[in-house]
């Protein structure tokens, strides 16, 4: 029997299909499926963030809706995020190309970069992936992290790579961070957050400031690859 070639993964092409209170609602075409995101814009060459969340996926994050909150915030600073929805959540692989494909989108078609990359839960683990394949990558931010899929957290040096746990924690103990954190190089940071548990709303003021001005910090000092780089 032949052996089977791995299925290459495009992007086809990106459809605007509703645009609403400032926000693009975009369905991502690939010839794997489609990919639904949210398109927070700022001006052509400003730095971007790419938020994606746990095993479920969702448009939204945690702590009661982090990830269009602090998109808000964000692009007060002039920068740009992209929410995504997985293809097929739960399946590291598939959603750490979802994530690539987006950032693909995002530097070649819109003309943003640095890019960050943030993840919780199951999403830390993607955005690990994600951030040590990804030239284009500025930035890594892992919240409430499994462990499993983090491999590659060696290699996403020298990008900076900020990892956070609540210490109550009931999915994923926040040793799961710890030991992300140890296995990382340089530049990182290890942040935990005292009784608060795996969606983070106990924390949620804390951890809205910290995110905000932890990616804003990097993504202004962010180095990116010549332009012909980008997509090798």
């Amino acid at each position: 029997m032949a052996q089977q070639q791995p299925q290459e993964y495009e992007l086809e092409v990106v459809t605007l299909d509703r645009y609403a209170a400032g926000v693009e609602e975009l369905t991502l075409h690939t010839n794997a499926g489609p990919i639904t995101a949210r398109l927070h814009p700022a001006t052509p060459g400003a730095a971007v963030v790419v938020w994606v969340g746990g095993s479920g996926g969702g448009l939204d994050g945690p702590a009661g809706g982090m990830y269009p909150r602090l998109a808000g915030q964000l692009a007060e600073r002039g920068i740009a995020s992209l929410r995504l929805h997985y293809r097929q959540p739960n399946y590291l692989e598939d959603c750490v190309v979802d994530v690539l494909l987006a950032v693909q989108y995002l530097a070649e078609q819109r003309g943003y970069g640095p890019v960050g990359l943030v993840g919780h839960s199951f999403g830390g683990a993607v955005v690990v992936s994600a951030g040590a394949l990804s030239p284009v990558v500025g930035a890594v931010v892992a919240m409430s992290s499994q462990t499993y899929g983090t491999d590659l957290a060696s290699q996403v040096s020298p990008r900076p790579l900020l990892v956070l746990h609540g210490t109550d924690d009931e999915i994923l103990p926040h040793r799961c961070s710890e030991n992300i954190y140890e296995r990382a190089q340089q530049p990182k940071e290890l942040l935990l957050y005292p009784g608060c548990r795996h969606g983070l709303d106990e924390c949620r003021d804390q951890v809205d400031a910290d995110v905000v001005h932890w990616l804003t910090t990097q993504l202004r000092t962010a180095s990116l690859p010549p332009v012909g780089d980008a997509g090798e």
